[in-house]
């Protein structure tokens, strides 16, 4: 969005307007066996930086300078080490719906909200929301359902809130435009940021299975 300004750590970023869907398709949680997010070197000859693919070079440089020097990982655990404990569907709804009924207490109820693990593969998607209609009688009544990635499952906890944040506004502003980055920012004030550094995260995730290198361990318990 023109005029918002996320910082990559200590570097200060133009943001762009985000897809339809944020695509990503990767692994498992990067995480070493000290908690930390592991530090991975960049393989030049792979793309891994496709979640950046709207962002000017001199950012892409930027991001590349930091993966060369195994510093993305640190820089990303320092800002988002807190994990959280939404660990399966029935926590998920909780955690959702009550973040709806802070900010959009207006809009129709949530009947359904999952973890997907099949979504990255099937419809290349962080997160979806769909209504359902279904005639009840003489009346048509609509089915409210959020799938969530089950990347963030083991995500760092911000990264969660901003892809339930963007699928709730969704709810009342089908289409990226002013309005819902104006929605998505009233829940989530660091919006913008948080999509910038999940898009990093992605980008660590993907190095993580570009290097094929030994497993590490989640987030969660």
């Amino acid at each position: 969005m023109a005029g918002v300004v996320p910082q990559l750590m200590f570097l200060r970023l133009p943001i762009h307007r985000a897809a339809r869907r944020l695509v990503f398709r990767c692994s498992s949680g990067l995480r070493n066996d000290a908690g930390r997010f592991a530090a991975l070197p960049y393989r030049g000859g792979m793309d891994i930086l496709k979640y950046l693919g709207g962002y000017p070079e001199h950012v892409q440089a930027q991001v590349r300078e930091l993966m060369d020097q195994g510093r993305l990982g640190e820089r990303l655990h320092d800002r988002y080490g807190e994990a959280h404990g939404v660990r399966n569907d029935k926590a998920l709804l909780q955690y959702t719906v009550a973040m709806k009924d802070r900010f959009l207490r207006q809009s129709g109820p949530l009947h359904k909200v999952i973890y997907d693990d099949k979504l990255q593969v099937v419809r290349q998607a962080l997160g979806t929301h769909t209504a359902v209609s279904r005639v009840q009688g003489s009346r048509l009544k609509a089915r409210r359902e959020i799938r969530i990635a089950s990347v963030f499952r083991d995500a760092p906890a911000e990264f969660l809130k901003m892809i339930v944040v963007h699928e709730l506004a969704h709810l009342k502003e089908y289409e990226h435009n002013k309005p819902f980055y104006q929605l998505c920012t009233h829940m989530a004030p660091d919006y913008h940021q948080l999509e910038f550094d999940l898009r990093l995260y992605l980008t660590l995730l993907e190095s993580e299975k570009a290097s094929a290198s030994e497993p590490v361990l989640r987030s969660g318990p």
